[in-house]
């Protein structure tokens, strides 16, 4: 079942989320649901606190950046590792490599992209859908990914690395996409 996006502006996409537990109730059917939302929206991850949810739960799948990458763009992709996965419980163990920027968007934020810089390299703790341990590094586009979706589920947005001049800038998007201002192809919910 496809799930509306929260907008800017709602408290729940600045709530640093709760652990999930084993015996979440309809746990499966959740991540099946952001799947259908994340494709539905056509974006590339998706956190559960963008759904309405406060949990540590966040979907990437990079798989469709790299494959779909076109002809001039290839060469940037061709030493990534793809994945398509869920992440429960997540901690960021260490930040590796040096910074690079890249103009990132958000479902929660549409119709605004900024180059925001990360690092190139993310080592995670985190537990899979049957929680199972794991600690595994990522890189490149797959790595500012996660530490996108990462920041969702501490309370922050991609808007909070730019500067305060260009955030005066956008403050009129903003303000617009709070009050439901924004035409997107897929369903969203907006601050009351």
């Amino acid at each position: 079942m496809i799930r509306p996006i929260v907008a800017y502006g709602n408290p729940i996409l600045r709530r640093v989320c709760k652990p999930i537990q084993p015996d979440h109730k309809n746990l499966s059917e959740l991540i099946a649901n952001m799947w259908d939302t994340l494709y539905n929206s056509n974006g590339v991850g998706l956190a559960a606190p963008q759904i309405n949810q406060d949990i540590r739960l966040f979907l990437v799948d990079t798989l469709q950046i790299v494959e779909g990458a076109d002809e001039e763009d290839k060469d940037s992709y061709k030493d990534e590792k793809p994945i398509k996965q869920a992440f429960i419980n997540p901690t960021v163990i260490s930040l590796q490599g040096n910074e690079w920027k890249y103009n990132e968007g958000c479902l929660s934020i549409p119709k605004v992209r900024e180059d925001i810089m990360r690092n190139e390299q993310v080592t995670l703790s985190y537990q899979d859908e049957n929680f199972a341990q794991h600690t595994q590094t990522f890189d490149g586009i797959t790595a500012r990914v996660i530490l996108h979706e990462y920041d969702h589920i501490e309370g922050k947005l991609f808007i909070d690395y730019i500067s305060p001049l260009k955030k005066r800038l956008i403050k009129t998007k903003l303000d617009n996409i709070s009050k439901g201002k924004v035409r997107v192809d897929y369903r969203m919910i907006f601050p009351k």
